[in-house]
């Protein structure tokens, strides 16, 4: 028996909505699975050549972590075969793939039937808050508050190009974390909720417009992890003109235009030309989330 477990990157935060709103994208996590006498993962894309081949490896991690809370000790000896687009450290969502992998692979060799709730639950344990791991699971933009259970609602996106501009530098979220301050005043914070309100707002009505304003207006994090992104300032106005908004992709380096396919086929190469240095990526919502297909 073997299966194909498709996952979807995401983008997370979405200017002002910290650790509570996701987007999944058309980049994807794939992983073929076939019974075999040992624990084998095998790497097929570029910059996944230094992930652990065994049992170490994350998804291994996760899928064990899975079937211990069920009950099982361990897992079905298996064959992995890793194919990902999803460059690594970039704030596009690997390591949330990677979780919900994990926890597809223990359904799929155990049997456990989980719903999708049950998923939800696990990974967001897992991750700490649903940003990334929710819209893996569901597709589109997933908005959720996690405080021991998760509350969520989910709102399909269609006819918007996130336009991702990817460095060649890694940023760890770690890293990108220790840079933001441990509290806000009162003041702020009711003005920083504010924004992202509205930023919700504009997501469920589709008011792109009123959303590119919001993001950035952000308090809670791109203020202070701009300084970690030495072209930050001058792409942003390189693309004002023609964008809805620019922001930060999770926690950076990648930063995402919202924008319409007639702009990427008008400007694009314009501004491919301009900071050929970054990697200019267009990319549709992905509205299914998570694909798990017995072979």
């Amino acid at each position: 028996m073997s299966w194909l477990i498709k996952v979807p990157a995401t983008t997370a935060n979405i200017g002002a909505g910290f650790d509570s709103i996701g987007v999944a994208l058309q980049l994807y996590l794939s992983l073929k699975v076939d019974q075999a006498d040992k624990w084998e993962f095998v790497p097929f894309s570029d910059g996944m050549e230094d992930l652990p081949l065994d049992e170490e490896n994350l998804i291994y991690q996760i899928a064990l972590q899975t079937a211990n809370q069920f009950g099982h000790a361990q897992l079905p000896t298996s064959r992995v075969e890793m194919t990902s687009d999803i460059p690594l450290a970039r704030g596009l969502g690997s390591s949330a793939t990677a979780i919900v992998g994990g926890i597809e692979l223990a359904n799929c060799l155990l049997q456990l039937n989980l719903s999708m709730e049950d998923k939800l639950e696990l990974a967001t344990a897992i991750e700490g808050h649903p940003d990334n791991v929710a819209p893996s699971l569901l597709g589109g933009c997933v908005i959720g508050h996690y405080d021991k259970n998760l509350d969520w609602i989910n709102v399909p996106i269609h006819d918007l190009v996130f336009l991702a501009i990817i460095p060649s530098f890694q940023l760890k979220t770690k890293e990108a974390r220790a840079v933001l301050p441990e509290e806000f005043a009162y003041k702020e914070s009711v003005q920083a909720s504010s924004v992202a309100n509205v930023s919700v707002a504009a997501i469920c009505q589709g008011n792109w417009r009123l959303l590119g304003k919001m993001m950035e207006k952000d308090h809670f994090h791109q203020p202070y992890r701009k300084k970690l992104i030495p072209h930050y300032d001058q792409l942003v106005n390189l693309l004002k003109e023609d964008v809805y908004g620019t922001f930060l992709s999770g926690a950076g380096p990648t930063m995402i235009a919202l924008t319409t396919k007639e702009v990427i086929d008008r400007k694009l190469i314009e501004w491919q030309a301009s900071m050929p240095e970054l990697n200019w990526l267009p990319l549709a919502v992905e509205n299914k989330g998570v694909l798990t297909i017995q072979q």
